[in-house]
């Protein structure tokens, strides 16, 4: 039965979810901890391995939640519930899509799902930032500096050095994570 309900909750995020895996992030948090699979420490946790793992984030947020569920069969119900709804939307629009795809409803829709996305990838981010920097200890809300330290270090190493690939500031963030929180904190 979990495994029909994995395939059943990602393929219906990866067809109702427009503008990639960032964007799916509140509904997926929605949806996996309202069924108690995770809690709200652990949904941060696979987005931070999701992220920093090769492929795509949506494919690796569905092996960590149906490996967590079920094991190997829980991930394989889980990336194919994600990946079937994108596999035959971009089979339907590359048939279909020179036909319309001057169309002006269709031009407008895309239009205006463009301040959706922004609108769902900001609040992913600040739920994320929110989450990890900002600390509830014994009824108060204290700032994780060491958070905030990395944050900050990426940030300027980002800004100083335009060129840094990507990879590279996902490492050094992982290598500040290792020290800090494994033998500093």
């Amino acid at each position: 039965m979990i495994l029909l309900e994995l395939f059943y909750v990602f393929f219906t995020i990866g067809l109702f979810t427009f503008g990639g895996g960032y964007a799916m992030i509140p509904l997926l948090q929605q949806e996996i901890t309202a069924r108690g699979w995770v809690d709200e420490a652990t949904v941060i946790d696979f987005i931070a391995v999701s992220e920093s793992t090769p492929g795509p984030f949506a494919i690796n947020m569905a092996t960590f939640v149906g490996n967590k569920m079920a094991g190997i069969p829980g991930c394989i119900c889980a990336v194919a519930g994600m990946v079937v709804p994108s596999f035959v939307i971009i089979l339907i629009v590359a048939r279909f899509f020179q036909g319309f795809a001057d169309n002006p409803y269709v031009t407008n829709v895309f239009r205006y799902l463009r301040p959706v996305v922004l609108g769902l990838i900001s609040y992913a981010a600040l739920n994320i930032i929110t989450k990890t920097v900002i600390v509830y200890e014994n009824g108060a809300a204290n700032i994780n500096i060491w958070a905030v330290a990395i944050t900050a270090v990426i940030f300027l190493i980002s800004r100083k050095l335009k060129n840094i690939h990507p990879i590279v500031l996902i490492m050094i963030s992982a290598v500040m994570g290792v020290v800090l929180y494994g033998f500093v904190v």
